[in-house]
C-alpha cells in the first residue's frame, strides 16, 4: 500500500460497508444507477480522448441510437463501443480478478475499436509509439507481449492491496506498457471498473474537467515518481461513485451536478475571498489542482477547488505551514 494511504482506503472501505448494509437493492434502482452510469462513463471517457460529443448527445446516441448531426461517424463509434464495451465489462462481475487473461483486456480492446480500426482491434502493436507531448518512454514494441504476459501474472497474484488501489495499479501498468496503437487509455480505464466490479465496488468515473490533472499523475507515475497525485484521482472517483449510490438508496438525489463549468483563476479567487497572486502561490505548492488550461495559456480550476480553499483556511486558522496543510489535504 502507498505509504499515508490507509486512512483514506479506510474511509473507502466504510463507505462500501454503509452500502452494503441496504443489499439487496431494488431492481428499478439498479437499473436507474445502470443507466446512468452506461451513459456517464462512455461520455467522460471518450471526453477525456478528445471526443467532442456532449453528455446530452452521448445519450441519443447510446440510449436512442440516434444520429448528431456535425458529429463524426467515428464519434458515433466511439459512443456505441464503448456503451458495448462497458456491457460486457458488467457482466463479468461475478468473476474474480486472478481470472483475468490478456484474451479479456484483447476483447475490450477489439470492442472499443470495432468498426474504427479493424486492422487493430484487438490486436497489440508491433510500431513504436510515443505520447504527444510527453516525456514518458515508452516500451519498444518487440516487449508488448512479455510485459502484457507479466501483467496477467501479477493480476493473479496482486498481493496484500486495497481493491481500489489494485483497480488502478492495473490501469496504470496496462498504460505504461501502451500495449496498442490507439484506445489504451479506454481500454485501461475499463480494465480498472471491470476490476471493481468484482470486487463489488462502484465504477470510478474520471470527470472531464480533471482530464489536466489525470493526465499529469499518470505521467508522474509512469516516469517514476510518487503515484499520490494519480492514487488520489482515482480514490475521489471511486469515493464519488459510493457517494451517488449512498444517496440513491436514501431517496436523495442519486446524481451530481453535470455542470463541468471551469473557473478562471480571477472568478476562483474572488469566490473565496483571495488575491489571484494567493491563488498562483497554493497552486505552485500543491495545494490547489489545475483543470484545464486554455491554448491562450489560461489555468482553470473546477468548482471542487472552492472546498478545497475553504479546506485550506480552517487548516490555516490551526497556523499550520503550507507543507503541513498539503498533507492534510492528501
Amino acid at each position: 500500500m502507498v505509504y499515508g494511504f490507509a486512512m483514506i482506503f479506510d474511509r473507502l472501505t466504510e463507505k462500501k460497508k454503509m452500502l452494503d448494509s441496504y443489499k439487496p437493492l431494488p431492481d428499478s434502482l439498479v437499473r436507474n444507477l445502470d443507466d446512468w452510469f452506461r451513459v456517464e462513463l462512455t461520455y467522460t471517457s471518450n471526453a477525456i480522448e478528445g471526443n467532442t460529443l456532449t453528455r446530452l448527445e452521448t445519450a441519443l446516441v447510446v440510449e436512442k441510437g440516434l444520429a448528431v448531426g456535425g458529429r463524426s461517424l467515428a464519434e458515433h463509434l466511439e459512443a456505441t463501443n464503448h456503451a458495448s464495451a462497458l456491457a460486457w465489462v458488467s457482466d463479468q462481475a461475478k468473476r474474480k480478478p486472478s481470472t483475468l487473461r490478456q484474451d479479456d483486456i484483447l476483447h475490450i480492446h477489439r470492442l472499443i475499436l470495432r468498426g474504427i480500426d479493424d486492422e487493430n482491434a484487438g490486436r497489440y502493436r508491433n510500431v513504436p509509439a510515443r505520447i504527444s507531448g510527453s516525456r514518458v518512454v515508452l516500451p519498444n514494441p518487440r516487449k508488448v507481449h512479455s510485459l502484457m504476459k507479466g501483467l496477467e501474472n501479477w493480476l493473479a497474484e496482486p498481493g496484500d492491496l486495497h481493491p481500489v488501489e489494485f483497480a488502478a495499479e492495473a490501469h496504470l501498468r496496462l498504460v505504461t506498457i501502451h500495449p496498442f496503437v490507439d484506445g489504451n487509455g479506454r481500454t485501461a480505464r475499463l480494465l480498472m471498473n471491470m476490476i471493481l466490479h468484482m470486487l463489488n465496488y462502484p465504477a470510478a468515473i474520471i470527470r472531464k474537467r480533471d482530464r489536466l490533472a489525470y493526465i499529469s499523475a499518470l505521467e508522474k507515475s509512469q516516469i517514476g515518481g510518487p503515484k499520490d497525485d494519480y492514487l488520489k484521482i482515482i480514490v475521489k472517483a471511486v469515493g464519488c461513485s459510493l457517494d451517488i449510490h449512498l444517496k440513491a438508496v436514501r431517496g436523495e438525489d442519486a446524481k451530481p451536478p453535470d455542470d463541468d463549468k471551469l473557473l478562471k483563476i480571477g472568478a476562483l479567487a474572488k469566490q473565496v475571498g483571495e488575491s489571484n497572486s494567493t491563488i498562483r502561490h497554493w497552486t505552485k505548492e500543491g495545494l490547489l489542482d489545475v483543470a484545464e488550461i486554455t491554448e491562450a495559456g489560461y489555468q482553470l480550476y473546477s468548482a471542487d477547488m472552492v472546498e478545497r480553499v475553504k479546506r485550506i483556511h480552517a487548516l490555516k486558522e490551526r497556523r499550520l505551514t503550507l507543507k503541513e496543510i498539503l498533507g492534510h489535504l492528501k
